[in-house]
């Protein structure tokens, strides 16, 4: 799933590629993608692109006061075109869930693989309609993202931190491969509670979880959109490394399974060597 970073590559990607271009279609090869009715997408035949930005996951693109937002999910990408092909998409048959035909000739599809389709777009006059929006908690990488505001998000949450890492009502943009790196950064068990964690604590988690997002963003930066998954799985330290040795202790990356899931750990770095146990077949240790 594309998290912070990367989304905020696509982001930068079509700014260069679209803004100041206009729309000449926009059409669907999946019409359960789209999640409103109206306006419709030959609304936006003509329109310019003003800008392109990220709220959390979801991307953007604002035509002269009518944006198309997308959130790509667990299985969606933009593959992008110097030059769209000229046929029509034919609605089902393909794992094209939207095509954007630009007047410069270029252009993107957003794909969805698999059977599970989880990719939403929508259009609207003000992305605050969209509700994922709506209910988003702040941006970890926004200025005004403090230490004392983080330590407020995490108050009085029993809840697991990761958790509450990944959870976009509190913290915008975070999911399960980034969390699993903060963790490990910050040196703690992806199953300490938030509310018990101490203020050394949070404050190395605060610096984790802005510095492994920071750096993720320079990393991606820059990158054509093709590119930005392998660029991604390259920069994990622990996740999707389960039996490869901790780039910081060299103990055994570990792993923890759920039923459409699975997180990554150091045993050594995070949890003082003892291993977690699978929540299939008994408690967390703590």
């Amino acid at each position: 799933m594309p998290e912070l970073p990367e989304v905020q590559a696509l982001v930068d990607f079509l700014t260069e590629r679209i803004v100041d271009d206009a729309i000449t279609a926009v059409e669907l090869g999946s019409f359960s993608v789209l999640k409103t009715y109206a306006p419709a997408p030959q609304a936006f035949a003509g329109l310019v692109v003003s800008g392109v930005s990220r709220h959390g996951k979801f991307v953007d693109i604002d035509c002269d006061g009518l944006h198309l937002v997308f959130h790509l999910a667990k299985a969606g990408w933009l593959r992008w075109y110097d030059e769209v092909p000229r046929a029509a998409l034919r609605p089902n048959k393909s794992p094209v869930a939207v095509r954007v035909r630009m007047l410069s000739g270029g252009g993107f599809d957003l794909t969805e693989a698999g059977t599970r389709k989880s990719l939403a777009a929508y259009i609207v006059d003000d992305p605050a309609q969209v509700p994922g929006i709506e209910r988003l908690g702040p941006d970890p990488l926004a200025d005004d993202f403090t230490l004392d505001v983080f330590a407020q998000v995490l108050a009085g949450r029993s809840a697991q931190i990761k958790g509450v890492l990944r959870d976009q009502s509190m913290i915008a943009g975070v999911g399960n491969a980034y969390s699993d790196e903060i963790l490990h950064v910050a040196r703690l068990s992806p199953f300490a509670k938030a509310s018990a964690l101490d203020e050394d604590q949070v404050a190395r988690l605060y610096e984790a979880l802005r510095e492994t997002l920071r750096s993720a963003v320079v990393t991606a930066s820059g990158k054509p959109a093709a590119e930005l998954k392998d660029a991604k799985r390259a920069g994990m330290r622990v996740h999707g490394r389960t039996g490869e040795p901790c780039p910081a202790c060299g103990d055994t990356v570990r792993e923890v399974s759920f039923a459409d899931s699975s997180l990554q750990y150091c045993a050594t770095c995070q949890t003082g060597g003892k291993p977690l146990a699978d929540r299939r077949t008994s408690k967390f240790l703590k």
